[in-house]
């Protein structure tokens, strides 16, 4: 498994709706290697943000027709937006992660763990000059509360360890999934539905 995910997260293998991702992901990546910067360059979201928004205008990326209208709700990373009866769309600042190119990691795992509620990045939005990734997922409609001791039973049979509170940590695949509490895993007729992940890659992931 860590192999297969070491493909997709560099782009040389498939996962659910990954093309866009995977290409966002090596246009940064190729900027990084040619800056005299390379190397510190992750820590420079300006820099990394506007090296990003060339690869958007480049491939007709950005988006102008967000209905505001539909609004559902919105935390401290995203607003949420209802498309229709079957899918929700969400406008990501990538605020959690040092740089887009970990927001982009974090979207990449969710659809290989989880593809029932696989993002689908359409493209991106500007506004009072934040940027957003704008991604589409399936609407999930919980039908009963989470029980977060069925999280925590899911995610240790999944080779995950409950390291604090909701968050947990695999060791062999050096993959952190924090804030799984009962609004980001909703329950839809019995199952678990994981509608907001928070990976993050160690550099063990790598060896």
């Amino acid at each position: 498994m860590k192999h297969e995910l070491q493909l997709i997260i560099s782009g040389k293998s498939e996962v659910k709706h990954g093309s866009i991702i995977q290409a966002a992901t090596r246009y940064i990546s190729r900027s990084q290697r040619t800056s005299e910067m390379a190397k510190e360059f992750k820590h420079f979201k300006k820099q990394e943000t506007e090296t990003l928004e060339r690869f958007i205008r480049k491939n007709n990326l950005w988006i102008f027709d967000i209905n505001l209208d539909d609004y559902i709700s919105e935390g401290a990373e995203q607003k949420v937006y209802l498309k229709d009866g079957k899918t929700v769309i969400k406008l990501n600042d990538s605020i959690y992660y040092s740089s887009w190119v970990d927001y982009f990691n974090n979207l990449l795992l969710n659809n290989y763990f989880f593809p029932d509620t696989a993002y689908n990045l359409l493209g991106f939005y500007k506004t009072e000059d934040i940027l957003f990734a704008v991604v589409e997922q399936p609407y999930v409609k919980a039908t009963q509360k989470t029980d977060l001791e069925s999280v925590k039973n899911f995610m240790i049979a999944n080779g995950f360890l409950n390291t604090k509170n909701n968050d947990y940590y695999n060791p062999e695949l050096g993959i952190i999934l924090e804030d799984l509490h009962d609004e980001n895993v909703l329950t839809e007729n019995g199952i678990l539905q994981f509608i907001d992940t928070v990976f993050y890659i160690k550099d063990i992931f790598w060896k």
